[in-house]
């Protein structure tokens, strides 16, 4: 599905990764800033926001904040579910706006659907790159 025009699409970057089987197993960091490179490309042309989540390893290696046309932003704690958790707090803070979730996380999309986030999955994220 494609995002509406204005749409915050909030990007679970760890099950988005997950979703390649391309060896992102072996640098977390990498993998996560060759999603970056895809978004930014992509982010030039969505007339909405671009906001990637991203936890553990990740989190102490990629800064808070703008990279190119694509925010990023790290998980609260540390620990299970802690990237879902940071996600259903933004769509909660975006209730006024077009918020989709990109995740293959069957329980993260059952919590955002609830709070009136629309999901798609990874692919259709790719397709979209």
């Amino acid at each position: 599905m494609a995002a509406p025009v204005g749409t915050l699409v909030l990007v679970d970057a760890a099950n988005v990764m997950g979703s390649r089987p391309d060896g992102w197993w072996r640098d977390r960091v990498g993998a996560v800033e060759r999603l970056l490179d895809e978004l930014q490309a992509w982010a030039t042309r969505h007339p909405g926001e671009v906001v990637v989540i991203v936890e553990g390893v990740v989190r102490d290696a990629i800064d808070e904040g703008r990279h190119g046309g694509v925010e990023v932003r790290h998980a609260t704690r540390a620990g299970v579910d802690a990237a879902d958790d940071r996600i259903a707090e933004l769509v909660r803070e975006a209730r006024h706006l077009e918020v989709e979730v990109v995740t293959a996380d069957r329980d993260l999309r059952r919590r955002v659907v609830a709070l009136g986030a629309q999901v798609s999955g990874p692919q259709a994220l790719f397709e979209r790159l």
